[in-house]
């Protein structure tokens, strides 16, 4: 049995990042930049008004005759003199003998006798070209999370692909003879699957949409079958259930017989001792435990960072912060303890109903709360390490 830094180490160290692809930057929602971009154009790519006004020379006459209009989308290619204005609306192409636009709302016009009633700095409201970005300069550094802001700055540079790291494919296999999907008649002995559920929720938040969710009986022929088939397929195998050392346990020796090196098995933790992670060539296994809210904290703890690092992310994972505990807790187990929690601006409260098989706590928590192995008491108000996921 391992501490719980050997094992985020481990994790760390054998999650290999997916292959490159290149995509449309339409699609690319969530996706990590595998390459350097750099701006193909200046933006913005020509001097542009900055307001609805006038754009004439600065200096020292307030007085000008409006000879022309300038719209967005126009380029307008005539000789203003310096006794001239030109009409010009916001995003349009400020001419080349101007330098200044004054706002609309600072001028009065009659015909075309424009007066300027409150002047402006001289180059005021005119965005120069590559004011934003010059040509050849650095957009987004490789490892960039795309985000819908860096989608719409990409599609202004006029870039249409860009190479990103694929996403992993994710097979969840639940095993357990005793679970009924939501929406059956629940049997005596049965008890509704809701594990799958709640992971793919998950792994929806940090981007993975697409999952495939398998169920298998307590049976170990049949649970090496469908550790093979997951295997082959999926690049990720999350396992609910069926990885401690009861007598209907068989997930553990189905992988080793589908050749899955074991990394390790159990962790000096609670909730969540019996843990699995291995890998077999470039995929990872996960054995998480099936009591509810251990197999959710071990996915926030473990699951999760992996994931992230194989689609590219720097920071892999669940930030940490201190918070003040609002009472004294004990820890006289020995080990780890990952406690849901409610955090707020300055103070994190333990919440009720800690036991592994419960989410009632664990629906409204915000945070898990890190106890190491080696503290015994916690005193009220004393800072203690807080892993939001909300």
């Amino acid at each position: 049995m391992i501490q719980v830094a050997e094992a985020l180490n481990i994790i760390a160290e054998n999650s290999c990042k997916m292959p490159i692809t290149k995509m449309k930057v339409s699609k690319s929602l969530g996706y990590v930049l595998a390459e350097a971009v750099y701006s193909p154009i200046n933006m913005p790519p020509f001097r542009q008004s900055a307001m609805d006004g006038y754009a004439f020379t600065h200096g020292d006459l307030t007085q000008f005759e409006v000879v022309s209009t300038s719209q967005a989308g126009d380029f307008l290619d005539e000789k203003i003199q310096r006794n001239q204005a030109v009409r010009i609306f916001t995003g349009a192409f400020v001419p080349d003998d101007t330098d200044t636009v004054v706002m609309q709302e600072h001028t009065t016009r009659t015909d075309n006798l424009l007066q300027i009633e409150k002047m402006p700095a001289a180059c005021a409201n005119v965005r120069e070209k590559g004011e934003q970005i010059k040509k050849g300069e650095l957009v987004f550094d490789v490892n960039t999370v795309i985000t819908p802001a860096a989608i719409g700055f990409l599609a202004c540079l006029g870039i249409t692909k860009i190479k990103v790291y694929q996403k992993p494919k994710v097979a969840i296999l639940v095993t357990g003879n005793e679970l009924v999907p939501a929406g059956n008649k629940l049997p005596k002995g049965k008890i509704y699957e809701s594990n799958s559920l709640m992971i793919e929720a998950a792994l929806q938040t940090i981007g993975i949409k697409k999952t495939t969710v398998f169920k298998v009986k307590d049976s170990l022929k049949k649970t090496i079958k469908a550790v093979e088939s997951c295997l082959a397929h999926f690049d990720v195998v999350l396992i609910s259930g069926g990885i401690s050392v009861g007598d209907y346990d068989y997930v553990k020796e189905a992988l080793l017989k589908n050749g899955v090196t074991e990394l390790f098995y159990k962790i000096n933790q609670k909730p969540g001792k019996p843990l699995f992670f291995g890998t077999k060539e470039n995929k990872i296994v996960f054995a998480l435990p099936g009591n509810p809210a251990s197999s959710l904290t071990c996915f926030y703890v473990y699951a999760f960072p992996a994931l992230k690092k194989m689609m590219g992310f720097e920071a892999i994972h669940l930030p940490e912060m201190k918070k003040k505990i609002s009472t004294d807790f004990k820890n006289t187990s020995g080990k780890t303890l990952f406690l849901k929690a409610l955090y707020g601006d300055e103070k994190v409260t333990v919440l009720e109903s800690q036991s592994s098989a419960m989410l009632n706590t664990f629906a409204v928590a915000n945070g898990l709360i890190v106890i190491p192995h080696d503290i015994t008491h916690v005193m009220a108000n004393q800072e203690v390490v807080v892993l939001p996921f909300n």
